[in-house]
C-alpha cells in the first residue's frame, strides 16, 4: 500500500473526512522538517557563539585601547625623561665651558627663543670683530625611536623597550661624568665666580651670535654678541665677579664698559644710556653697572652683549644659566 489514510471526525454531526496521504511525499516531508531543524538548531548555536565572540571581542577592543593608551603614556614618560637627561648634560656641558675643563665644545642656547633680528634693534662691534667662524648647529635631534601610528603594541612595546635600554646607558654615563665632573670642580671656586652665568639684562633676544645681514649694511656679517632689546633705562648687572678695565664712549658702541673676570674671561656692553661704574673699580654677580640706552650706531634702545676668552668672541649663550 502506497498510501496513507488519514480519518478525521469532528463530532458525532459532523461528516467523517478521509484523507489519503502518499507515502513517499510524508517521508519527504518528515526529512524536510528534520533538516530544517537541524539547521535552526544550528543556527541557534552560532548565534549564541557569535554573542559570546562579540562580547569577548568588545572586551579585547577595550582591553586593546586601554593597553595603547598605557604604551602611550609610558612613551610620553621616557620622552619626558629623555628631555630632562638632555637638559642634565646641556647643564654639564656649560659648566664645563666656563669652568674651562674638557668636553665643552659646541654651542648652546638652543632653548632661548628670539625674534626677528630685522624687526628688533641691531647692534654692530665686538672685542673680535675678525672672529671667522661659523656658528654650530644647537638643535638636538630625536635621540628615542618612535614607532608608526599603525605600528601594533608588540612593535611599540619592543621600541619602548629598546629606548628604554637607551636610557638606562645615557643615564650611567651621565652620572660617571657627572661624578668627573664634580672632581674636576673641586678648587675653582674662584673661577666660576669669575664666569659670566647670568643674563646681563632683562628683555628681547632680537639677534643672536654669529653670521647675520646686518640692518645698517644689509649685507652679511658675523655678529660678535647677543642683542637683547629693552625699555630705555632697564638696568644691567654684572654676569659675575670682575674688575672694570674700560668704561666710556667706543665708536658705533656708543657708552661701553669692559669688565675682566679673570682666567682670560672678558664681557662687553655696548650702547649703554648711563656707566655706573669706573674703570679699575672692583664688581659683583648680579651688581648694577649700567642702564639699557640707545647711544652709537644702533636702531633702538638695547644692549650690545659680547663675551670673549682668551681674546676670541664666544658664544654669550653658552655662559647664562637661568
Amino acid at each position: 500500500m502506497d498510501k496513507f489514510s488519514l480519518i478525521v471526525v469532528s463530532d458525532e454531526t459532523s461528516p467523517v473526512r478521509r484523507y489519503e496521504l502518499r507515502k513517499d511525499i510524508v517521508r519527504k516531508s518528515l526529512w524536510a522538517a528534520g533538516i530544517t531543524a537541524v539547521l535552526l538548531l544550528g543556527l541557534m548555536v552560532d548565534y549564541v557563539r557569535v554573542r559570546i565572540d562579540n562580547r569577548e571581542l568588545d572586551g579585547l577592543r577595550a582591553e586593546t585601547i586601554e593597553r595603547r593608551a598605557q604604551v602611550t603614556d609610558f612613551q610620553g614618560q621616557l620622552e619626558t625623561v629623555d628631555a630632562r637627561l638632555a637638559q642634565l648634560q646641556e647643564f654639564e656641558r656649560k659648566i664645563r665651558i666656563i669652568a674651562n675643563l674638557p668636553g665643552s665644545a659646541a654651542a648652546g642656547g638652543a632653548e632661548i627663543t628670539g625674534v626677528n633680528a630685522d624687526e628688533g634693534e641691531g647692534g654692530e662691534g665686538g672685542m673680535d670683530e675678525s672672529f671667522d667662524s661659523e656658528l654650530p648647529a644647537s638643535a638636538r635631534p630625536d635621540r628615542l625611536p618612535h614607532a608608526e601610528g599603525n605600528a601594533s603594541i608588540e612593535e611599540r612595546v619592543s621600541l619602548l623597550q629598546q629606548a628604554a635600554e637607551y636610557l638606562g646607558e645615557v643615564a650611567d654615563g651621565q652620572e660617571a661624568s657627572l661624578e668627573e665632573l664634580v672632581t674636576a670642580l673641586e678648587g675653582k671656586h674662584k673661577h666660576l665666580a669669575s664666569s659670566p652665568s647670568i643674563w646681563p639684562t632683562k628683555g628681547w633676544l632680537t639677534s643672536r651670535y654669529g653670521y647675520r645681514v646686518s640692518p645698517f649694511t644689509g649685507r652679511r656679517q658675523f655678529h660678535a654678541g647677543l642683542d637683547i632689546a629693552g625699555a630705555r633705562g632697564t638696568e644691567i648687572v654684572a654676569p659675575a665677579h670682575g674688575r672694570v678695565v674700560f668704561a666710556g664712549k667706543r665708536g658705533p658702541l656708543g657708552n661701553s664698559l669692559i669688565i675682566d673676570h679673570g682666567y682670560g674671561i672678558r664681557t662687553q656692553y655696548g650702547h649703554t644710556e648711563k656707566i655706573l661704574v669706573q674703570k679699575g673699580q672692583e664688581v659683583e654677580r648680579g651688581e648694577e653697572i649700567a642702564i639699557m640706552g640707545n647711544t652709537g650706531r644702533s636702531t633702538g634702545p638695547h644692549l650690545h652683549y659680547v663675551v670673549e676668552v682668551d681674546g676670541k668672541t664666544r658664544n654669550p649663550l653658552d655662559y647664562i644659566f637661568d
